[in-house]
């Protein structure tokens, strides 16, 4: 890859001098595609390469080839491009990204310096088209188990098998970005208990607030100070015992309260 003040040159190609397409510019490549014209799948192709150009750039800390990556890339356009449905209501990009990036992730999984087993990715790459398999057969995806059961291999084997092709991700990886703000791993991943805890936090605190102040100032030395409860009768001067009642009285109004 050369890099030349404003122009960029990657696999003999200088990028300033790229296309790029409109989104109804691409609908429209992709209806003539689909009735068979050849010369508008290549326009798609070369009007998508700034596409391309934009994912590899979230690899460039790795010290790989960026020919080498833009190339792969240029793969998984050409599958997105192939496989894109215009009948569904999304953005191209929207599609094309994620294919791009698994394309390129596959790539550097499989020229990755730590290397597995041939027989543990063979066992991977099955337990992979057993899962797509069952998929088109069930319109569900498959647990483990039934994996499993088709493969005739224990349950361990197979998730171990899987796991080792998998490339550890990121929270803070960007997902897509199309000129707007952008989308990383993290604001993909949900936790279901969200409110649940939002919620318990709030009864928390106002179960507190409920406490006396001798009886919040004990919980603080206990719980966040880390004191014994022989400790804390020091502190305030009062008996081990009261200081006992104290706390237990104060942690039952809590848990009924919550």
């Amino acid at each position: 890859m050369t890099v030349l003040y404003n122009k960029v040159e990657i696999c003999g190609v200088n990028t300033a001098n790229l296309k790029v397409l409109s989104e109804n510019e691409k609908i429209r490549l992709l209806k003539r595609m689909h009735e068979g014209d050849q010369k508008a799948r290549e326009e798609l192709v070369n009007g998508n390469l700034r596409l391309v150009l934009s994912v590899i750039q979230r690899f460039t800390q790795r010290g790989e080839n960026l020919d080498d990556l833009f190339q792969v890339g240029c793969i998984g356009l050409i599958k997105s491009i192939d496989n894109f449905d215009i009948s569904q209501n999304v953005r191209f990009s929207t599609y094309a990204v994620p294919m791009i990036i698994g394309e390129i992730r596959r790539y550097l999984r499989d020229n990755n310096s730590i290397r597995i087993s041939r027989s543990v990715r063979d066992t991977a790459y099955k337990a992979m088209q057993v899962k797509e398999r069952l998929t088109n057969q069930n319109q569900k995806e498959p647990t483990v188990d039934e994996i499993a059961a088709v493969m005739e291999l224990p349950k361990e084997e197979v998730v171990m098998a899987l796991e080792s092709i998998v490339e550890p991700v990121s929270l803070y990886e960007p997902v897509y970005s199309d000129g707007g703000d952008t989308i990383y791993v993290m604001d993909q991943v949900g936790d279901h208990n969200d409110d649940k805890n939002w919620l318990d936090e709030i009864a928390l605190k106002e179960a507190i607030r409920g406490l006396s102040d001798r009886e919040k100032k004990i919980l603080n030395l206990r719980f966040f100070k880390g004191m014994t409860q022989i400790e804390v009768s020091s502190e305030i001067g009062i008996s081990q015992a009261q200081v006992s009642r104290l706390e237990k009285g104060a942690l039952d109004r809590i848990k009924k309260q919550i």
